[in-house]
């Protein structure tokens, strides 16, 4: 039987429907929100929060293989201490639990957040050193410290694979994550940047996994991105596919540091998380491109769904549920 932890998740939903397509026995965990219904395959839900030692090694009972998801995704400074403690010491406790009941194999998702690009470098691998003195963001470090945990296991006898997913696109909560952007564009947003980022669909996410799991790779780290393109070739297409118009404001540096001062000012009054964090501002600024040769070596016959395609798709799947 196969676990599955963050099961409500973007890619922990992706992960389980493959799963449960391919016959797998899944059990997944969840702590807030329950997983929806899946015709396909045998399903076991467990609610359990992975700073619960006692339910880890009760959900772990029985199990071979282990995908670890949960981690919490926010770039707001006011969750700092959240971040540091859920992804850092619940990884450690998923490692610890695996360690103590005999997993086979466990595969961790990452980012790549968690990749250091040098300067004068142009692109970025998985050989990239993690740098203190750049300045990175609460998340960057919690899932680059979540590494270390990982790390931790594979030297103390746990087979394991990290995947870093560069931007995850797929139809999940448009109000959170990375899906935000389509219902920005379907909004009207009207602001656009130039900056350069890698994006990946869900299901290439899944699949890899998936891939690497029944692989006898371990104590490696994966860079998973289809491609690397512009915010606004990306919201253009995005546009195209919801019949909206196409974003033309061009955000600058200038216009870009005004914004995200000026959303938390409004975030201290209404309670509610801004918009643009300084974070998000600078990587909507930043030029970032990710090698994904290593997986395609390493993967004989995988391929990356075109990004177009996975727009339009993702776009189809949330109109419908309108």
């Amino acid at each position: 039987m196969v676990l599955v932890t963050g099961g409500s998740g973007l890619v922990g939903r992706e992960l389980i429907a493959q799963l449960l397509l391919q016959g797998k026995p899944v059990r997944a965990i969840y702590n807030k929100t329950p997983l929806p219904d899946f015709t396909l395959g045998k399903l076991q839900q467990i609610r359990c929060n992975i700073l619960d030692v006692i339910g880890l090694e009760e959900a772990m009972r029985g199990i071979e293989q282990v995908y670890h998801c949960a981690a919490i995704v926010k770039f707001n400074d006011k969750y700092t201490n959240e971040l540091l403690k859920v992804n850092i010491e619940g990884t450690a406790n998923v490692i610890n639990v695996a360690l103590d009941v005999g997993i086979q194999k466990l595969v961790h998702v990452s980012s790549v957040a968690s990749l250091n690009k040098k300067k004068g470098e142009a692109g970025i691998n998985e050989n990239m050193d993690w740098n203190e003195e750049t300045n990175h963001s609460a998340y960057a470090k919690s899932k680059y410290l979540s590494e270390l945990e990982v790390w931790r296991g594979v030297s103390e006898g746990l087979n394991a694979v990290i995947v870093n997913p560069s931007v995850i696109i797929g139809a999940g909560d448009w109000n959170a994550g990375s899906s935000q952007i389509f219902k920005s564009v379907y909004d009207g947003f009207p602001w656009y940047s130039e900056g350069i980022n890698g994006f990946v669909d869900v299901q290439d996410v899944a699949k890899a996994m998936i891939q690497l799991m029944e692989s006898d790779i371990s104590g490696q780290r994966f860079i998973l991105n289809a491609v690397n393109k512009s915010y606004q070739d990306i919201f253009s297409l995005i546009a195209n596919a919801l019949g909206k118009k196409v974003p033309h404001k061009k955000v600058t540096p200038f216009l870009a540091q005004l914004v995200w001062r000026l959303e938390a000012i409004k975030s201290s009054f209404t309670g509610k998380d801004p918009l643009v964090t300084k974070d998000t501002a600078a990587t909507a600024l930043a030029a970032n491109y990710y090698d994904n040769t290593k997986l395609i070596k390493s993967l004989p016959g995988f391929t990356y769904k075109s990004i177009e395609q996975t727009i339009i798709d993702t776009c189809a799947a949330f109109t419908a549920k309108l």
